[in-house]
């Protein structure tokens, strides 16, 4: 990845803050879906794809070689998912937790 001197990502000014806001910005799934066709290439949104559809798998406990079988996602891309529910930003558990609410307020 290409690092810019000035450039820190962390700060609230950086780029990854401008994308996020970006992001945040967008209110439907499908402007969000058009916002990542527009910035991402096909194998980056491969990518982030498969990495989120075996959240849900590792979260109810499914075995990684299980997932494999269901998925076709690597193993190793697996263990790098669960390395980060365990110990990443929380933003997966985000995510899970935002659209389970959704889910249950749209089936009430």
């Amino acid at each position: 990845m290409k690092r810019r001197p000035h450039d820190d990502p962390q700060s609230a000014s950086g780029p990854l803050q401008a994308l996020s806001e970006a992001l945040a910005a967008l209110g439907q799934a499908q402007e969000v879906r058009a916002f990542l066709e527009d910035l991402c290439t096909p194998a980056e949104l491969e990518a982030m794809s498969d990495r989120w559809r075996v959240v849900p798998l590792l979260l109810k406990g499914v075995p990684y070689r299980e997932i494999h079988d269901l998925t076709q996602v690597s193993v190793t891309t697996i263990g790098r998912v669960a390395r980060t529910l365990e110990r990443g930003a929380g933003g997966y558990a985000a995510a899970v937790q935002r659209q389970q609410a959704a889910t249950s307020s749209a089936s009430h």
